[in-house]
């Protein structure tokens, strides 16, 4: 007797579609990690001779979002590459979403329309991560 499952089989994501996630996940952290970087290490004069805007906000703004960028690129990278709590992936790529969307906010409202590409390059990249490892190939926890 042969049975028909009746259960949805969807197929196991593609290698395109790993290779596509893994190229943006390593993308996101080289960029979020070094621009936190250059905004916790760098002096203020140094950064607003490249950007505008640090010389123009507090010091604890610009702190924290060199925070929020490097925790957001190692979130979404380590957690899946260790496969220890990989749903933190996830989660980071979520941050890293809003935090673009906040950051084309502030740029457009400031006048600063040439920093939004870039940010706007983020937000998409971010948001395929968060897309692709919340459903379509997750990473399964080790163990």
């Amino acid at each position: 007797m042969t049975t028909t499952s009746t259960a949805s089989s969807e197929s196991a994501p593609g290698a395109p579609l790993k290779i596509g996630l893994w190229t943006a996940q390593i993308i996101v952290f080289v960029l979020f990690t070094l621009f936190g970087g250059m905004k916790l290490l760098m002096p203020v004069d140094k950064l607003a001779e490249m950007w505008v805007w640090p010389g123009q906000v507090p010091t604890w703004f610009l702190h924290l979002t060199g925070i929020l960028d490097i925790a957001g690129g190692i979130g979404v990278l380590l957690p899946a590459a260790i496969r220890v709590q990989p749903g933190l992936t996830v989660l980071a790529a979520l941050g890293c979403s809003l935090l673009q969307i906040a950051a084309i906010i502030f740029h457009l409202s400031r006048g600063e329309a040439a920093a939004v590409p870039l940010t706007a390059v983020l937000l998409a990249l971010s948001v395929f991560i968060l897309w692709g490892r919340r459903k379509q190939a997750p990473i399964a926890p080790r163990g």
